[in-house]
């Protein structure tokens, strides 16, 4: 009985996590074109739908994104005319970050991509959920 390579490709976490991502986000990338959405924009999107205004450190915690990854995207959704970014009046260090009229608008067409995905995948909405999930839990213990 052969013994199990630790190294063997499809043994690994690493592996089948940016297999998944990169196949995943390849699916929201023509749902999410007509919005005029990259993938990263709509997560930031997301977060601000949940909760508009944020300060840029708190939408960077929430998306797990570092400033010199976020900068960009708030800037190009700025540009976009989907959210405004000012200095907070009471503690000029601290960036807000605001949905405009047109950026809580797109809200009602970025409600029809989940179900989008949840078709372009052919999985049942229990099992992407138990999958969302066990993501979420290794998430939480990488980070730690």
């Amino acid at each position: 009985m052969a013994a199990v390579d630790p190294l063997a490709l499809d043994r690994q976490v690493c592996f089948a996590l940016a297999a998944a991502s990169r196949s995943v986000i390849g699916l929201y990338r023509p749902v999410l074109e007509p919005l005029g959405l990259t993938h990263p924009q709509y997560l930031v999107m997301l977060a601000l739908w949940e909760r508009s205004p944020r300060t840029v450190r708190d939408l960077g915690e929430t998306l797990l994104l570092e400033p010199a990854t976020l900068s960009p995207l708030l800037k190009r959704l700025e540009a976009s005319g989907l959210l405004t970014r000012r200095r907070n009046a009471v503690d000029e260090r601290t960036l807000d970050v605001e949905l405009t009229t047109a950026g809580r608008a797109l809200r009602d067409e970025a409600e029809k991509v989940p179900a989008k995905i949840v078709s372009r995948l052919g999985m049942q909405v229990s099992e992407l959920e138990r999958i969302r999930d066990d993501l979420t839990t290794l998430i939480s213990a990488a980070t730690r």
